[in-house]
């Protein structure tokens, strides 16, 4: 069986991407059962096609950037096409980072879903939503997936993103959900498999470094907030007035990214070279390098 895990990004998170590419092989006793490919926005033109045009999200119209932090999440939808409708996949965000073995969930038993994620949320009215950040793919099942139309549909308000993002319109016979640690939110115990950096505020490998994403809307419950951001950006810009990326409160997690670095340096998987552009485009904390000094060896 083909068996493959994706990982999106852009330009912002492709240091992230490099080293999560990294922690899956390096944390599988079976690396030469599957392969990684890095999704990078650049390579998909129909998603630049629609820069500076209005889109429906949340019920309210926003603007497409590809210079968003997040502007690869689209490419969630793409990795059924990609192995042509064959085999199992698994579709990751850029800050999710394997503790465990991947080959463990490109293997398990599906149960006859076509896909399967973590719930997103808690609330008994959200619980039906997929966390689609790492999603577990049967690519033969998903032939209904198409999403350069589903992607367009969002710009003449026919798909509103937060819906598409969460799977609502996925017949729910065909989703199934995985155990939280396979998706743990910033949550790094002996029982994580897939630690995801998920709060962008806090992510390890930005601390100090000016915001440069647009916070999570609130506009369907909240209609104040959208028009109040609407006055921000026309008079700060897109990204004034929000601050700058914070500490993650675990400085476990920190070790852990800067560990991976560390090894990825070493063995020449990342040169020092990439590691210092990134940094000069703020991309990257500016003492990474420092940190990676000073963290010690990961355990074997």
């Amino acid at each position: 069986m083909d068996m493959k895990v994706f990982i999106q990004t852009n330009e912002r998170q492709w240091l992230g991407a490099l080293v999560s590419a990294y922690s899956l092989k390096r944390n599988s006793a079976h690396g030469g059962d599957f392969s990684v490919e890095i999704m990078h926005v650049k390579d998909f033109p129909f998603l630049h096609e629609r820069e500076g045009q209005p889109f429906l999200r949340g019920g309210a119209t926003r603007i497409w950037h590809m210079s968003d932090l997040q502007s690869f999440t689209p490419l969630r939808f793409m990795p059924p096409k990609l192995m042509g409708h064959q085999g199992r996949a698994v579709v990751i965000d850029p800050d999710i980072f394997a503790v465990g073995d991947i080959h463990e969930l490109l293997t398990r038993d599906m149960g006859g879903k076509a896909v399967m994620g973590r719930h997103r949320s808690d609330k008994s009215e959200k619980a039906w939503q997929i966390a689609t950040s790492v999603m577990l793919l049967d690519c033969a099942r998903l032939r209904h997936w198409e999403p350069e139309k589903e992607f367009g549909e969002m710009f003449e308000f026919k798909r509103d993103y937060k819906d598409w993002i969460v799977l609502r319109d996925e017949p729910r016979e065909n989703v199934g959900y995985l155990e939280d640690e396979w998706n743990d939110f910033d949550h790094l115990t002996e029982k994580t498999k897939l630690l995801h950096n998920t709060k962008r505020r806090t992510q390890p490998w930005k601390s100090g470094l000016p915001v440069d994403f647009v916070p999570a809307d609130k506009l369907r419950k909240y209609p104040m907030l959208g028009r109040l951001n609407e006055l921000r950006v026309k008079v700060f810009g897109e990204y004034g007035l929000l601050g700058r990326y914070k500490p993650h409160p675990d400085p476990n997690q920190e070790k852990f990214f800067f560990g991976l670095l560390r090894e990825c340096l070493e063995k020449g998987v990342i040169d020092e070279a990439t590691v210092r552009d990134e940094m000069k485009h703020n991309h990257v904390r500016h003492d990474a390098l420092e940190l990676v000094d000073r963290t010690p060896p990961l355990a074997a």
